[in-house]
């Protein structure tokens, strides 16, 4: 195999500006004591969809228009976790408007852009998470639960479309990578009356990969540096530095622990001062 780490891409030099501009703009906003999360939220999304009705009276507007307007605002939209009986209703309410600004920002024209979404999502989840590592990455439409009940280390990446079900908390280690359509889940239901739930919490430990459309089921913890494999079902703790596959998933082979090449600096780190 070929050794490929991250390389850079370059942009316009202006085009770079911007965005770090725009990026900047909003955490100055979030660092202030007395910021309305919820009325920021509400004024980038305008921005982004709807640009051209930020001055217009919604009288002036078509109903169909006003409700969609209405959805910039995270007060005037539910969310499935707020549904639920254990949410912390007060610390769900300091981290919502950034979940729903992370996910509308995903479904924008915005939102696929490698250079720009990766460190917009890294200025939410310092916010949102209760801990949140250096040079985090999360590729777009991740979806959190709480978000207040994750915490991560350093160095983790969290590809397209993953689940981060943290009712129960998500603990993520250092140099952990969860893969597309991966599903981490910290919330089971009884058998019999799915009204009784259990929370337990889930780990992925340093080092440990999940796969391609792997899912880890609540209170379960992948030890360091193992692998769950491609559409793997993973109901029990898993086997230090090992790779672990099917349904439900079993250890297969020892990894051969050929030490890792270094690499080039990650073209998508932490800015100075993000």
């Amino acid at each position: 195999m070929n050794h490929y780490p991250l390389r850079p891409v370059s942009l316009p030099d202006a085009t770079r500006r911007e965005y770090d501009a725009w990026l900047d703009e909003i955490d100055r906003a979030l660092a202030q004591p007395d910021c309305d999360r919820n009325e920021l939220c509400r004024r980038v999304l305008t921005e982004i969809y709807y640009p051209q009705l930020v001055d217009r009276a919604p009288s002036e507007l078509a109903p169909a228009t006003r409700i969609a307007l209405l959805q910039m605002d995270p007060r005037n939209v539910t969310l499935e976790p707020e549904y639920y009986h254990e949410l912390d209703r007060e610390r769900y309410a300091r981290v919502k408007p950034l979940i729903w600004l992370w996910e509308m920002f995903d479904k924008s024209p915005l939102g696929e852009n490698i250079h720009l979404g990766v460190r917009f999502r890294r200025l939410l989840a310092h916010r949102i998470f209760k801990r949140c590592g250096s040079n985090f990455k999360a590729f777009h439409f991740v979806k959190l639960s709480f978000g207040y009940n994750l915490e991560v280390g350093d160095n983790v990446v969290i590809h397209r479309h993953v689940l981060l079900d943290d009712r129960g908390g998500i603990r993520i280690g250092n140099g952990a990578s969860v893969s597309d359509f991966a599903n981490i889940y910290s919330h089971t239901h009884d058998i019999d009356d799915p009204k009784l739930v259990a929370t337990p919490q889930t780990v992925l430990e340093d080092g440990v990969r999940i796969t391609y459309h792997a899912t880890v089921l609540a209170g379960v913890t992948v030890t360091r540096d193992s692998m769950v494999g491609a559409m793997a079902l993973a109901t029990r703790d898993t086997e230090e530095s090992t790779v672990h596959i099917g349904i439900p998933a079993k250890p297969v082979k020892k990894k051969p622990g050929t030490p890792r090449r270094p690499a080039p600096p990650d073209p998508l780190a932490d800015r100075e001062g993000t």
